[in-house]
Parts: structure tokens; sequence; C-alpha cells
């Protein structure tokens, strides 16, 4: 769909690059010629990562451990990137999210969503986009969200409230630094089964039948379409648009799907399980990260 060196002497930062749509984004970058950074809180899940897209597409790949709620860590980040030289893009894929009764939520279930979602993304984008303004440099900003941040949806409200703030800084960021050549949009990506999100989103695949029914073109996205749009969004040659969240989904938010609706007609027992579904995968995370 686009030349192979369509990206090439860009550098660019994705967020969460290790695995699932960050890494989806990050080697269709490389494919086309970027030099790519990845963070995360999996060191070797960074490396494995960083190795595999080197050793398919030639490329520069730089990892390191990050966890972008810590402001400071996030500073000194972004800093030892641009001693090198600037970076060209930023994708703010990082996230985290699980569905359950609102009224189930701890407050450290809503900080541990929150502070990603909303204080981390932040963090970096403010890290970047001052030293794109000091320096005088042009770049281009994608923020992951989803469709929800027009509609709402219940069991994600955590996500949904911070994914808003974030589709609202698109927005604001957009208006504000236009004049210094910075363009800020985001994806809204229905549907896109990945295997970290999946578990805590879908355990058990409980609801893919429901899922698909509210999506008009009746099945879930390929991840080449959402890695041909974050290419376009990160190209040159379109600065004029900004400011926008783009829905990718097959129409599922405007027929009335996108939200977590359906699992209004679960019960407590359903609810039991999948919170118990959710802490093994939760487990199971941490001790990847301390190994």
């Amino acid at each position: 769909m686009f030349k192979n060196d369509l990206l090439k002497d860009k550098r660019i930062l994705v967020t969460g690059g290790g695995t699932g749509l960050g890494k989806e984004m990050a080697s269709h970058f490389a494919k086309h010629g970027a030099e790519l950074y990845i963070c995360g809180r999996r060191e070797n899940v960074l490396q494995d990562t960083a190795n595999e897209i080197i050793d398919k597409y030639k490329t520069n790949v730089h990892y390191q451990t990050l966890d972008i709620r810590a402001s400071k860590d996030v500073e000194d980040y972004i800093e030892s990137i641009f001693e090198n030289a600037p970076l060209d893009g930023l994708v703010n894929n990082a996230a985290g999210n699980f569905i359950s009764p609102t009224k189930d939520l701890s407050h450290k279930g809503f900080d541990a969503i929150a502070n990603i979602v909303f204080h981390g993304t932040f963090y970096i984008t403010h890290s970047v986009g001052k030293r794109w303004i000091e320096h005088k440099h042009k770049g281009s900003i994608i923020n992951i969200l989803a469709t929800w941040v027009w509609t709402g949806s219940p069991y994600v409200v955590p996500s949904a409230m911070s994914k808003s703030g974030i589709h609202a800084m698109t927005q604001s960021l957009a208006a504000e630094w236009g004049k210094y050549g910075i363009k800020v949009n985001g994806i809204a990506p229905g549907p896109f089964p990945t295997k970290g999100a999946w578990e805590r989103l879908n355990p058990g695949d409980n609801n893919d039948d429901g899922m698909m029914s509210t999506v008009p073109m009746g099945r879930v996205g390929e991840m080449i379409e959402l890695q041909n749009l974050a290419t376009f969004l990160m190209a040159d040659g379109c600065e004029y648009l900004t400011g926008q969240t783009i829905a990718l989904d097959g129409a599922q938010y405007l027929s009335g799907g996108g939200t977590f609706s359906q699992l209004s007609k679960m019960s407590e027992n359903d609810w039991s399980d999948i919170r118990s579904m959710i802490k093994k995968t939760n487990d199971s995370d941490k001790q990847k990260r301390s190994t």
C-alpha cells in the first residue's frame, strides 16, 4: 500500500511497543524505514520484539523498560533520546483496562488504569512536545483511544474516563501546538483481539457472538488495517489533518455498539468467575515483569 521508504529517517517512539497493538504498529513503521524506540515494563518482551523487528526489517530498534506513571523516569528517558536527535513521531499506546461492575472497583483499581492511561499519556506527550517546540522540530502524535470517548461505556469506567480525557487532550493540543507544526490525532479501534487485552476484556470468550452482532461488517479488525492507518497518520503529506479521532471499528459504534452494555445480563456468579480469570492473567504478567 505504501512505498517501503515512506518513513525513512523518521524516529518514532511507541509506548507499550513490546506486545499487542503497539508491537503491530511498530513493526509496520519499521517495514517502511523508521528507526524505532519502544518502551514498556517487561524487558524480556521488549528485547524479543526488538530482535524480531531487527531480524525482519534490518532497522534500528531501541528498547527501554519504563513505567510511564513515573513522571521523573519519563523525563529522563525522553531527554536521553533527544540528546542524540529529536523524535519525529510518538504513539501513545500504553494502557491498561479490565471489566468490572463499578460498584466493585477499589480506588486502587481505578488508579491502576487512570495513572497509566490519563497521567502517563500526558507525561510522555508533554515531555516530547515541549522538546519539539524548544528545538523548532515538527512532529506527529497518535493517541490510541476507544470509541467510548464519544458514548461512555459501563463496566470500564476508569478507562472510559481516562480515554475521554486523552481525546480532549488530542483536540486541545492540536489547536495549541498546530502553530509549531505538531499534529495530534487519535485512533479509536473497535475489536482488534490481542492476548493481553482480550484476557481482561473478554475473559473466557464469553461474549464473542454478542460482540460481533454489534459490528455491521460482522468481523473483528485485521491488524493490517490498523497498521496502515497509523502509518498514514505518521507519514508526511497530510499535515492539515489534526485534532481528529478516527474510529476504526467497522461502524460498530455508529450502530449502537462499541460499549460493554451487554454485560448487564451477567450474574454475580459470572462476575466472580471473570474476576478469577483476570486475576490469573494479572498474576502471570507480574511474574513476567519480575523475571
